[in-house]
């Protein structure tokens, strides 16, 4: 399915599951639902299973949403002791996003399900809130008290704790909308041997493609991130390469609003470190996404100095951009409340990261350690952070890294028919569909001020746009499905941002743009 179908069933109020493979944008279409929904004046509450996906939505963990907690069970007097916000919280919502579904477990969803019911006062499936829940469970999963290579070696068949399984999934009718295009993998190649990894027919050729990755050499990048399965691996990499450097260190602490208690849940699920400590040359990474800095979660750079009254770091990332990284605030909201914010410079050193905090991000390269994989599903999610296999560097492998589990893999097979028939049933909407799309590009090259009554704002307007088409003769028109096409083939053969804002007669915040809209956030 198309994610401008899926957007139209979606705002069209109905229950549904966004999936599909790492890359095929879950996230930005689950994003533009979540402010087209807000734009029509509907109550979104915004979650996620992790602190990290909560902070990228804007939102809060469905535990923190709901009340629940780390409880496994609802004790008797749960909602006697319910807060009045919390529960108006939830009275005055209509729509529930939680996305990263793949790592709630089943009874959890159910808890949901119970405290939804129980302080709306109304028996339907989460009270009568419009559900929608995002993920792939082909990606890393609840964490259980014992782990799938415990199970391997049990004569009891493999288990999972899946939110398909919860009672209200089955209640809750889910449009099931399976994204098929792909926004971050632009060799063909690796992508196939990445649907075989989920479709489980891997074979031996595919295999040693991987293996020939091992220790390879990553041309025209000095440094580059490496992924493993342990904080412990991540923290002595990172270390030791930052003790390297001759420079001395600058550090910047954490500011923070709200409660303790809140400020320790936030500070233990976001990535920016409580004291960050940085040096000229280190390799970093963007930790959140910032139009107006002009970088994007993932994002990598190197550290060419320090600036400005407040010695802010200035990093060149490598879509060629040199900028002065200025502090950012991550928010935990309950609703419309904000509950707590902390503020931080948005980097951290990028030699090493855990696979289970890279899940959501797209690396310009990687090198990856397999070998202690512990987790089906966590060889996937590490090999799909990269768009080719020439940006993949094997530090260390286990056959084990290949496999997905069979139950997923059944399921899987469910969900792409109940997809068929979803949009069998609901092709009614895509005269809807194919309307907003004409309105979005239409609203896309129309001034601000041209919509103004003020008709001084109008003219200088105009004035500024004049002057701008005598740099850019094309700044402010519509793009032409003909100039997409070229857009795509040029960027694929190499071409820079800046020699494409030359060919299209466009700044390059407008080629970026359009490049994100063609591949995806952070292609550049």
């Amino acid at each position: 399915m198309d994610q401008e179908l899926a957007l139209e069933i979606m705002l069209a109020g109905h229950n549904a599951f966004l999936t599909g493979a790492a890359g095929a944008g879950k996230t930005h279409t689950l994003n533009e639902f979540i402010r087209l929904a807000k734009k029509a004046k509907r109550k979104v509450a915004v979650t996620a299973t992790t602190g990290i996906a909560a902070t990228h939505l804007g939102g809060s963990t469905i535990h923190a949403w709901s009340g629940m907690g780390v409880l496994d069970a609802l004790p008797h007097n749960f909602f006697d002791k319910m807060s009045k916000g919390r529960r108006e919280q939830i009275e005055k919502a209509q729509v529930l996003v939680i996305d990263e579904i793949s790592m709630l477990h089943d009874f959890h969803l159910d808890l949901v399900d119970e405290i939804c019911r129980t302080v709306r006062a109304d028996t339907r499936p989460f009270g009568g809130l419009q559900v929608v829940l995002c993920g792939d469970f082909f990606q890393l999963p609840p964490v259980t008290r014992r782990n799938w290579s415990e199970e391997a070696q049990s004569d009891e068949p493999p288990r999972t704790g899946f939110a398909y399984h919860a009672n209200c999934w089955r209640d809750l009718n889910l449009a099931v909308l399976y994204l098929n295009s792909q926004h971050r993998q632009d060799d063909d190649g690796f992508l196939e041997i990445l649907n075989k990894i989920r479709s489980n027919s891997i074979v031996r050729s595919d295999a040693e493609k991987i293996v020939a990755r091992h220790r390879a050499k990553l041309e025209g990048f000095k440094e580059v991130t490496e992924l493993y399965t342990t904080n412990r691996n991540v923290d002595a990499v990172n270390e030791r390469k930052m003790a390297k450097l001759p420079e001395k260190f600058v550090e910047y602490e954490m500011t923070h609003t709200g409660s303790a208690d809140y400020y320790e849940r936030m500070k233990r699920s976001c990535l920016a470190p409580e004291v960050l400590k940085l040096k000229k040359g280190a390799l970093v990474m963007a930790l959140k996404n910032d139009p107006e800095q002009g970088f994007v979660n993932g994002s990598i750079g190197v550290i060419t100095g320090f600036g400005g009254p407040l010695n802010h770091p200035i990093v060149k990332f490598r879509n060629g951009r040199e900028i002065m990284v200025k502090e950012v605030s991550w928010e935990l909201r309950d609703g419309d409340v904000k509950r707590a914010s902390i503020t931080q410079i948005p980097l951290r050193p990028a030699y090493a990261i855990t696979i289970h905090k890279s899940q959501g991000m797209t690396l310009d390269a990687a090198r990856i350690d397999l070998k202690n994989v512990f987790e089906m599903g966590m060889g996937y999610v590490a090999l799909s952070r990269v768009r080719s296999l020439d940006a993949l560097s094997i530090i260390g492998l286990h056959g084990n890294a290949f496999k997905v589990h069979p139950e997923v893999l059944q399921k899987d097979g469910e969900f792409q028919k109940q997809c068929a028939q979803t949009k069998k049933s609901f092709e009614h909407l895509r005269d809807r569909a194919k309307k907003r799309a004409v309105e979005t590009a239409a609203n896309a090259t129309k001034p601000k001020a041209a919509t103004t009554k003020n008709p001084e704002r109008a003219a200088a307007w105009a004035e500024k746009l004049a002057r701008m088409r005598k740099v850019y003769p094309h700044a402010y028109t519509a793009w032409s499905k003909a100039d997409d096409e070229k857009l795509s083939q040029l960027f694929k053969e190499g071409r820079s941002v800046k020699e494409l804002s030359a060919e299209f007669g466009r700044h390059t915040g407008a080629i970026r743009k359009r490049l994100e809209k063609l591949f995806g956030e952070g292609v550049v």
